[in-house]
């Protein structure tokens, strides 16, 4: 297997086809692992409740998923926005490979809501549909105190957010900031992160009052990014990256000290990036990157749950979370060791079409839980055949809207910001 990482520009939730030669398929490979973990878990309330009850007090294989994801994009996100030297071709590719999709399965889980297949809408999307359909469009409604209309969609938030701040570092630090004093503060603000209130910019101005004026500096700021002079760009850039620490920090439906870890995860996985590039001293730098599965652990025995949960619960959630955190650390730096080797087959197919699995998969959740309400009395031979049954269709469609949707819509995104990405390069 080569390993040339200059072909590489897919984010943690999603892999895009190139020749084989060119991609880094070790990176294919954790995406397949990462979304069967998911899907596992999301298949655990559905038909297995015995090992959710056994099991997840200890470990969170969701978590697990997500983390592994969250690595991914922190390591081929800021490196491909540098590669391009380009903003603009930056978030064209951004936009044209999330939201096609994302689109129709957000369509498909306000649908899903209104029936109700199994969950029924969010209250905060029901009762105000305009300002929830407005923080859905963002793909920041997880820092905006809205529910998603798919369960999935928080990590999409985390990506949204860490794509704000990739943008304003490239601009602020002259195309590479130094990556030792960004995890520097994202351990500082783990380790704080707990004595900042979670939902306090909605509790104080009011979720609709939140929405609206987020969007507005997003758009405003995103707009000088892409279409001002320099020192526009610079302003917009600055706007983009304080919106982004205040939704992080005082703003997320969860503990400020685990939305940090999670960014601060996503930016270790760009130093190890530089660390594997030779752009970054290897001493120092591995001890930084480090500290940032280090301090997330030690804040989540410190801390606990950014949310009121008895105190049983809140120490599953110390153990679950932390075990989740450190196996995806250790799967992903094995999976590092081993990149130049061959991977296995089916796993790095699964991981090309993983973003199609991620976003589609808890619709056919809805519809087994609404065939399958009650797990206990089912045989367990049976439950298996249809986890095999749901992975087995959650693949197969994975694989059309890979080929029908994610696909044309990539292709569609090049034609057309080709000519806009020269002229801004």
């Amino acid at each position: 297997m080569v390993t040339n990482v200059a072909a590489e520009k897919g984010s943690g939730l999603q892999g895009h086809e190139r020749p084989a030669a060119r991609r880094q398929t070790w990176l294919d490979a954790l995406r397949g692992v990462a979304v069967l973990a998911v899907l596992f878990e999301h298949l655990l309330d559905a038909l297995f409740p015995e090992v959710r009850a056994n099991v997840s007090p200890w470990f969170d294989f969701g978590q697990y998923g997500v983390m592994v994801f969250f690595l991914i994009s922190g390591y081929v996100v800021p490196a491909s926005l540098e590669r391009r030297g380009s903003v603009t071709g930056f978030w064209a590719g951004r936009l044209f490979r999330l939201y096609p999709l994302w689109i129709l399965v957000a369509l498909a889980g306000t649908l899903f809501g209104l029936v109700p297949v199994y969950w029924e809408l969010p209250d905060q999307v029901a009762d105000h549909p305009l300002t929830g359909a407005l923080a859905h469009v963002t793909m920041m409604q997880d820092f905006l105190q809205v529910p998603g209309v798919v369960n999935v969609f928080w990590t999409l938030s985390y990506e949204m957010v860490f794509y704000l701040l990739v943008t304003a570092l490239f601009l602020l630090g002259r195309g590479r900031p130094r990556t030792t004093g960004v995890l520097g503060v994202a351990v500082t603000g783990v380790l704080v992160g707990g004595m900042l209130p979670a939902g306090a910019l909605s509790g104080a101005l009011g979720v609709e009052v939140t929405v609206v004026a987020a969007t507005g500096v997003g758009v405003l700021g995103l707009a000088a990014v892409l279409m001002g002079g320099h020192r526009l760009r610079l302003a917009g850039g600055a706007a983009v990256g304080a919106l982004a620490i205040v939704l992080l920090c005082v703003n997320s439906r969860i503990g400020a000290w685990q939305s940090v870890a999670i960014l601060g995860t996503m930016f270790a996985g760009t130093a190890l990036y530089r660390l594997d590039h030779g752009q970054l001293r290897r001493g120092v730098g591995r001890w930084v990157i480090g500290l940032v599965p280090a301090a997330s652990i030690a804040a989540a025995f410190w801390y606990g749950p950014g949310w009121g949960m008895p105190g049983d619960e809140a120490m599953a959630f110390r153990w679950s979370w932390s075990a989740a955190l450190a196996a995806a650390w250790l799967t992903f730096l094995a999976c590092r060791l081993v990149r130049s080797y061959a991977m296995p087959h089916p796993l790095v197919r699964l991981g090309l079409i993983s973003y199609s699995v991620y976003l589609l998969h808890p619709l056919f959740i809805q519809v087994l839980r609404r065939l399958v309400p009650d797990p206990g009395p089912v045989p367990l031979p049976t439950r298996i055949g249809y986890s095999l049954v749901v992975c087995c269709t959650v693949v197969g469609s994975a694989a059309l809207s890979y080929r029908y949707v994610e696909r044309p819509a990539h292709a569609f995104g090049r034609r057309l910001t080709r000519p806009a990405v020269r002229a801004s390069s």
